[in-house]
């Protein structure tokens, strides 16, 4: 990436998953993918992503630390973590190209269907173990396709969670799987000294990104945070699918 026009692709791309993920908590890979997974090769592009994807994720945090659910998100974090192990042996051992586009269908259709149908006005009452075994699930099928927001996301939306809670129930635990599998990655290969500094020289896009994204956030309705939410597992998915 030493030209300028790598550097303004790999701005851009950046900028663009880090507002959206600062507006929606999550799909930094799934947008900033789009344009990274077709100019670098994926033993760069994918550790770029999460470290880019953590450092969102950790603004978010800092940005909406107030409204942070941390007993309800560390139910959800231990139910993760059990997922995560269980997702990369599969990865080593099965077809994970099948998971993943199985996964996507299934959420594209879920999206898909949601976004013309009333919100639900049933409230989620807080469970630890309902919580934790949809951490499982959010782990396991994170661990597979990069999206370990999407079940959690997908179990608030159901119960009609507002935005600000599901945040803060959601957040924590996607910056904690993206951690935790970070960590397993770089176990497992060794880290190309090119992305360290790709990952430098994308910092200015990404802060600006989310901040622009977390404002959007606290800008944006109930309703019109539930239709973005909808729309970008909805795109996530497809994207997973095809």
């Amino acid at each position: 990436m030493g030209d300028i026009a790598s550097f303004c692709l790999l701005s851009i791309a950046v900028f663009c998953g880090a507002f959206v993920s600062g507006l929606a908590g999550f799909a930094f890979s799934a947008v900033a993918g789009a344009i990274l997974l077709h100019v670098l090769p994926p033993l760069e592009a994918v550790p770029l992503m999460m470290a880019c994807s953590i450092t969102v994720q950790a603004t978010n945090l800092w940005a909406l630390r107030k409204n942070i659910r941390w007993k309800q998100s560390s139910a959800l974090v231990f139910g993760g973590l059990l997922g995560v192990p269980i997702a990369v042996w599969l990865l080593q051992t099965a077809d994970a190209r099948i998971f993943r586009e199985s996964f996507g269908l299934a959420i594209a259709c879920y999206a898909g269907y949601t976004l013309f149908r009333p919100v639900l006005s049933r409230r989620l009452q807080m469970n630890v173990r309902r919580n934790a075994l949809i951490g499982f699930g959010g782990g396991l099928f994170g661990g597979l396709t990069a999206m370990p927001g999407a079940i959690p996301t997908i179990w608030c939306d159901i119960h009609g969670v507002p935005k600000t809670e599901q945040r803060g129930l959601v957040q924590p635990f996607i910056a904690a799987m993206q951690v935790f599998a970070l960590v397993l990655m770089l176990l497992q290969n060794d880290l190309s000294s090119k992305v360290l500094v790709e990952f430098v020289a994308s910092i200015p896009a990404l802060l600006a990104g989310a901040a622009l994204g977390i404002f959007a956030f606290r800008c944006v309705n109930e309703g019109s945070f539930r239709r973005i939410i909808l729309t970008m597992l909805l795109f996530s998915g497809v994207l997973l699918a095809l």
